[in-house]
């Protein structure tokens, strides 16, 4: 994208995210009728009004004067991007985090700026109360240190107290870390973390739904979070009061079938109770040592075979039927051969509920195998 020429794909998507009132679900209930931005943009009120959920508020919203100050507004959003290195993803971009896209709360835009993958092929996220313990940065150091051989990318919110400790830990471990904000990037909060936020902007990056200018309001925090719960397979929850972020961030984690950690910490101590209560409601596993992560998430069994060459494997479509080759091929062309049920059924264009049948019947044969949060694999 250039100054003089702007994406012209790119300025609808980011006008589309941008109308007041017209939220994630709406944007995609328009996309699937309009079948692209641009298009949805351009129709007519009359088929605008056909569209479920469209009103007449919306469709005064969608055209005229609002229409023309959203594509501005767009223009100088992609043009700031441009100038400040920030990529713009929407939900249909190849590079927007897959483990987020076929949530029901997703967001339909993100910024994000720095080096790291969003779809590595382990992720996983750190949280824990701003007002950490001497315990709780010791904890979260030792389960960085212990995750190293997996590489995997940390995720965290950027907040003061454990997860400014997570961040620290992975850029000292050489582990590459992404930081979820409930601000625009142009808005860093809190800005005494900004020399760690740099150091991630060439070791992971900054990730944020919100348009630039936009400050660090109370509300943001809560919907920030469940970015950071939706874009790792596993939530480890280092210290926690009974009420805060990270247990809302464990609660989203496990709305999304993803697997929940919780570190104990010393009996009596405020700044562990609400571990205990995860631990004690089985809300969450119990985190003593890497390899309690490792078995949950089945790292262990990817970690088994660093080393070892395995080739494709490669399959005989008269063994199978077209459905069930199709699933297959979506697989062997998955990062690490595997992908969630929900992004495997988007892609192969199979209803869901079709795609769980033919892979129960692919487990049977051998061919697949499930993993932990709704994910498989070929084995």
């Amino acid at each position: 994208m250039s100054i003089t020429t702007l994406d012209d794909t790119l300025l609808h998507e980011v006008a589309l995210t941008l109308f007041p009132n017209v939220g994630p679900q709406l944007t995609r209930q328009l996309m699937s009728y309009g079948g692209s931005a641009r298009n949805v943009l351009h129709l007519p009120p009359g088929k605008l009004r056909k569209i479920p959920g469209v009103g007449p508020a919306t469709v005064a919203i969608l055209t005229g004067a609002g229409r023309t100050a959203a594509l501005n507004q767009a223009e100088a959003t992609l043009r700031k991007a441009e100038k400040e290195g920030v990529q713009l993803l929407f939900y249909t971009s190849k590079q927007f985090p897959s483990r987020l896209k076929h949530l029901p709360d997703a967001p339909t835009l993100l910024y994000y700026q720095g080096t790291a993958d969003l779809n590595q092929p382990k992720t996983v996220a750190i949280v824990g109360t701003r007002k950490a313990t001497d315990y709780g940065r010791e904890q979260t150091e030792r389960l960085v240190k212990g995750l190293v051989s997996h590489r995997p990318l940390v995720v965290s919110g950027l907040a003061y107290g454990i997860d400014i400790a997570a961040h620290r830990a992975a850029l000292q471990e050489g582990l590459e870390t992404v930081g979820v904000m409930a601000t625009g990037l142009d808005k860093l909060y809190p800005p005494a973390h900004r020399k760690t936020a740099e150091k991630m902007l060439t070791q992971g990056g900054l990730l944020t739904e919100f348009p630039f200018g936009t400050p660090p309001d109370k509300y943001n925090f809560p919907a920030r979070n469940r970015i950071i719960a939706g874009l790792a397979d596993g939530t480890v929850v280092v210290e926690a009061a009974r009420k805060g972020g990270a247990l809302i961030t464990a609660e989203l984690a496990q709305s999304y079938d993803r697997d929940v950690l919780a570190v104990p910490g010393p009996l009596g101590s405020a700044a562990s109770e609400g571990c205990h209560e995860l631990i004690k409601a089985n809300k969450a596993a119990l985190y003593s040592e890497p390899e309690d992560l490792e078995q949950l998430l089945n790292w262990d069994a990817a970690l088994h075979l660093q080393g070892k060459f395995k080739g494709p494997a490669t399959y005989d479509a008269d063994d199978f039927t077209p459905a069930e080759f199709g699933v297959l091929t979506v697989l062997q062309a998955a990062p690490n051969g595997e992908e969630h049920l929900d992004t495997l059924a988007w892609k192969a264009q199979f209803p869901v509920h079709q795609v769980a049948s033919l892979l129960l019947g692919l487990e049977f044969r051998s061919v697949v195998k499930a993993l932990p949060g709704k994910r498989f694999a070929l084995l």
